[in-house]
């Protein structure tokens, strides 16, 4: 069972990774629910993750509304292109951070800004693009000491959750900063999706410029600290070991 007898990690290969993880996963997590409140604002199937979307190109087609079943196949196909487009800039299965991540999230905030002035003319050709750059960020992250990390929906993570809930209630060994880290995201998806639903009430499709100007400017910034090494100057200024005590009866340095 995965979460019973852990497998052994290189920790200080753990910290180069884990320092970039916490942060830059609740970011972008809170950037994925703040765009897809805004893009069902807009159209009643969801950007972020495929199920919705495919269940209401479902119920369209049935009902007649042929339009809106092609709208959601549109969302479909644009999210497969995303991921495939980040396969190709960073091109990597396992999180291995490096400039080609401040690339790819260079071009997501380009396509959210497309998507945005297209939004604000009304036309739907903004939903693959905004599904195209959801798909981009949900291939960005990859596997991470045993954890499939996704950062644009939450079934998976919340399935993960219960998982370990259940290894804990048959007194399985269980790590306290996977736990935490999950929550973490399941947090920063839902605080997003109420900060864009009360931002597109408030202005609009317009109010998706917020999250698009955000993760250009944040790819730039990392862009420039990777090419110039100061990535590795700040994860050399303060080594310590990273957190992997159990839940819930974490070890001393679990804190």
């Amino acid at each position: 069972m995965p979460y019973s007898h852990p497998q052994p990690i290189d920790r200080q290969g753990a910290l180069t990774k884990i320092r970039h993880m916490m942060p830059g996963a609740a970011a972008l997590a809170v950037a994925a629910g703040y765009i897809n409140s805004v893009s069902l604002g807009f159209f009643h199937s969801p950007v972020s993750h495929m199920t919705g979307a495919v269940s209401r190109m479902g119920l369209d087609a049935v009902a007649g509304r042929m339009s809106d079943a092609l709208a959601s196949v549109s969302i479909l196909v644009g999210f497969v292109l995303g991921a495939a487009l980040c396969g190709v800039i960073v091109g990597a299965w396992k999180l291995l951070p490096s400039r080609t991540y401040g690339i790819a999230m260079m071009v997501e905030g380009l396509l959210l800004c497309v998507a945005c002035s297209m939004l604000m003319f009304k036309t739907r050709w903004a939903l693959p693009v905004i599904a195209l750059a959801c798909g981009l960020q949900n291939a960005m992250t990859s596997s991470y000491c045993g954890l499939i990390v996704r950062t644009t929906h939450i079934t998976g993570l919340v399935t993960d959750i219960g998982v370990m809930l259940g290894h804990w209630i048959r007194h399985r060994q269980i790590q306290g900063w996977k736990m935490r880290f999950l929550f973490i995201v399941l947090f920063s998806f839902s605080a997003g999706g109420v900060l864009g639903a009360v931002a597109d009430l408030a202005y609009g499709p317009i109010s998706l410029v917020l999250p698009a100007v955000g993760i250009l400017i944040t790819g730039i910034i990392y862009w420039a600290m990777h090419h110039y090494g100061l990535v590795e100057a700040v994860q050399d200024a303060s080594p310590q070991t990273p957190v992997t005590g159990t839940f819930p009866n974490f070890n001393k340095d679990d804190k």
